[in-house]
């Protein structure tokens, strides 16, 4: 048995085609959702994050703006943009990379940012919402995560679910997220007894605990559909050949690189479940692509009452209904 792979370029390419579409009926109105980031020194991943964000931008039509304090910035400072941002009409969507420098306060500065405008949907309002199944912004990967499930066609309503990890961006979004669409739903972390077992109670799995093929092909039901948020960077030979012991062209990518990116479920794991996210190209796409849709998402939200009628409410694949 190998497992149908759940493709989130494919995905990302769709719902870009969907968000460009609405960005030009907003833009017909005469509103242009609008992001705008913050990016603090001169890190070059969050470069490169922010670079594909911005990019992205350009790619549906929608503004975008760059704000690069340096590295030495304070907390004061830092709360000063956050501020102006949050003043600037034409800004729906503020995004502050993260890690920021040590001398900042990270917390402060995200929960200073008006949760109406928060596309990260990091902010204590906006998790508040998700609880509660009020609309809101949700956090992008596992929002992401669920557009998987669904554009695919995987039953969640009554399922069993089970989630590797109990993060504040992802694990207990994702659990909210699959509670509010009717599965049953079961969190687990690095206390939780006897994992394995749990594990293969489930008919859908999101592993996102940050750790390289932690879960093992024998956790997983026969026809079990998998979400692996993990991306690990492998660069040891002997992990690289534990991991890829059975697929010899990507070892032998490994050789030839000295790396390799893997999830955190086990690549073994594609010959037994039913569904499965590729590491790269499942979950990542995706977060960029929530991203997006959040930025129109808070541009319909603020400007509600001159919205024409004829655009959807509900954003990609409903996203909304909760």
């Amino acid at each position: 048995m190998t497992a149908r792979i759940l493709d989130g370029t494919k995905i990302r390419d769709a719902i870009f085609a969907e968000l460009k579409d609405e960005v030009a009926i907003l833009s017909s109105a005469g509103i242009r959702p609008g992001l705008a980031a913050v990016l603090v020194g001169e890190n070059p991943a969050s470069a490169m994050y922010v670079k594909s964000k911005i990019a992205a931008c350009q790619q549906l039509g929608m503004g975008s703006g760059l704000i690069t304090p340096a590295s030495s910035a304070s907390t004061a400072e830092l709360l000063a943009i956050v501020e102006d941002l949050n003043r600037d009409n034409d800004t729906d969507g503020i995004l502050i990379q993260v890690p920021l420098p040590s001398q900042v306060d990270t917390k402060r500065v995200l929960e200073a940012v008006d949760p109406a405008k928060d596309v990260d949907g990091f902010h204590p309002v906006n998790l508040g919402r998700l609880v509660s199944g009020r609309p809101g912004l949700v956090a992008c990967t596992p929002a992401g995560c669920l557009e998987i499930l669904r554009r695919n066609e995987i039953p969640i309503e009554g399922a069993n679910a089970v989630v590797l990890g109990r993060s504040d961006i992802v694990g207990k979004p994702m659990a909210l997220l699959l509670m509010h669409a009717n599965a049953t739903v079961t969190i687990c972390h690095s206390k939780t007894r006897d994992l394995p077992d749990v594990v293969r109670g489930a008919d859908i799995v999101v592993a996102a605990m940050g750790k390289a093929g932690f879960v093992q092909a024998d956790w997983i039901r026969a026809g079990a559909a998998v979400i692996d948020v993990g991306t690990n960077r492998v660069t040891d030979a002997r992990e690289a050949e534990r991991l890829f012991s059975n697929f010899p062209a990507r070892l032998e990518k490994f050789r030839v690189k000295g790396n390799v990116l893997v999830g955190d479920v086990h690549p073994d794991a594609a010959n037994v479940a039913g569904a499965i996210t590729p590491v790269p190209g499942g979950v990542g796409p995706m977060t960029i692509t929530m991203l997006m849709s959040n930025t129109v998402r808070a541009a319909r939200m603020r400007r509600a009452k001159t919205i024409p009628r004829t655009i959807s409410a509900g954003g990609p694949s409903s996203l909304g209904k909760r």
